[in-house]
């Protein structure tokens, strides 16, 4: 119901935008939520976005903002190409600090810099341009302060934003400790925050990598997470809606890199760019594809005398691929997540053997069966059947070890893990299936 709303909506803006009634869209634009104006602009084609967030910015730069911010930074930015640095950092300066370093990040290096000069906040935003997804107006104490003196300074403090944890420092900006609110109402007044503040703060230092602070919050279920120095001075904070931002983020990359797409590509992207970004993987398959093509030609006169093996291969393929993409999958998101790394590889590994060797028993009996009352040859299902053993068992071997291997020499698995075993599976089941049918060739005969 509310898809076809926004559809009609999206209908009526175009007719407005045809007849030049600026004044009208804005006023309908100004009755709509951001994140709707953000789904509205799906229905619409780039020239009508690019009027609608022109006359946005020039009207109601705060409703532009926000929808910038709704519609994130992949679509805004050929959103935002099309403006000056003046308009940008204008309508940008609406923006919090984390969501402007965000969308300047995207712009072209000398944009990005000419539209950070004319900001007026742009100290808070080069510090988060250097240091990703890290709010700088972190709210702290200092140890020197009683419980009392603490509650008063945060009833005075202006524009404080919602405070997780209150972070304690010393005199020279060092983090030292974490008190909660609890502690401060339920303690003497004057008793110090040295005394009742924790000293076992869980921090990360500004070059931890972003898929390992989520991991972090999401081990120890933290709503926010301090950023530190090298010196262990407090630099800002990390808060779980940024977390849930760089989850989504990982998880999309992770994603696109086992599909062999580039994190950047998307639907919005113009068609000349996604092929400059697909067409290296696929030529990169194809290299690899003629692994398995040369495994089937060594056994091409066995497929000449009797060439309803043929009709077998793509069983043998699509089975091995499928069971290692399973393995790969389960692995990658296991080594993402902190649940997989080398020490415990050798226990995953056999584990991930054991499934690999019952689904290709199972499967082999299956198959075989199949293969036996489709042709009425015992030996053929038995070549079949047989050869999704070691195939599914590799398929195994591979979806975990080699993700592994990748990780340890500091290459992403998810880039190049699914090419490598779904090449290598085919080609182990091919070598399989024609190996066996080759050995038991004499009795490959169809009754």
């Amino acid at each position: 119901m509310q898809t076809q709303k926004l559809r009609v909506m999206a209908g009526s803006l175009r007719k407005l935008l045809r007849r030049k009634a600026d004044g009208h869209v804005i006023n309908l634009l100004t009755k709509i939520r951001p994140a709707d104006i953000a789904n509205i602009f799906l229905d619409l084609r780039d020239k009508e976005r690019q009027a609608i967030f022109s006359l946005l910015m020039e009207h109601n730069r705060s409703l532009a903002a926000e929808t910038l911010k709704s519609i994130g930074p992949e679509r805004g930015l050929d959103l935002l190409t099309e403006n000056s640095p003046e308009e940008l950092s204008a309508v940008l300066q609406e923006l919090e600090s984390d969501s402007a370093a965000l969308f300047i990040s995207t712009l072209p290096e000398k944009v990005g810099q000419e539209v950070l000069e004319r900001m007026e906040e742009s100290a808070d935003v080069k510090g988060l341009l250097q240091y990703e997804k890290v709010t700088p107006n972190v709210f702290y104490l200092s140890e020197a302060l009683s419980a009392n003196e603490a509650i008063n300074t945060i009833q005075t403090a202006q524009d404080l934003e919602m405070v997780f944890y209150l972070y304690v420092v010393n005199d020279r900006n060092h983090l030292v400790g974490v008190v909660s609110l609890r502690q401060l109402l339920m303690g003497p007044p004057s008793t110090p925050l040295k005394k009742i503040m924790t000293t076992d703060v869980i921090s990360v230092i500004t070059s931890t990598d972003q898929e390992e602070v989520a991991q972090q919050v999401a081990l120890y279920d933290l709503l926010a997470i301090p950023v530190v120095d090298e010196e262990n001075k407090l630099v800002g904070v990390i808060t779980v809606d940024d977390i849930i931002d760089v989850i989504k983020e990982e998880a999309t990359e992770d994603i696109f890199h086992l599909a062999g797409v580039d994190a950047d590509d998307h639907v919005y992207t113009p068609p000349i760019t996604s092929v400059r970004k697909r067409l290296p993987w696929l030529l990169l398959n194809l290299a690899t594809a003629f692994l398995a093509a040369t495994v089937v030609a060594f056994y091409e006169p066995t497929i000449r005398a009797f060439t309803f093996l043929a009709v077998f291969l793509p069983v043998v393929a699509s089975l091995g691929g499928s069971s290692g993409t399973q393995t790969l999958t389960v692995i990658v998101r296991g080594l993402a997540l902190g649940e997989v790394n080398w020490g415990r590889g050798k226990s995953i590994l056999f584990k991930e053997l054991i499934v690999g060797l019952s689904n290709g028993v199972a499967i082999g009996v299956v198959a075989g069966a199949v293969a036996y009352f489709w042709n009425g040859n015992f030996v053929l299902g038995l070549v079949l059947g047989g050869a999704m053993v070691p195939t599914l068992f590799v398929a195994g071997l591979l979806g975990t070890f080699i993700p592994l291997v990748l990780k340890k020499i500091n290459i992403d698995p998810a880039i190049a893990s699914s090419v490598f075993v779904t090449t290598l599976t085919d080609a182990v089941g091919f070598l399989s299936f024609l190996g066996l049918a080759s050995l038991l060739l004499r009795h490959l005969t169809i009754q």
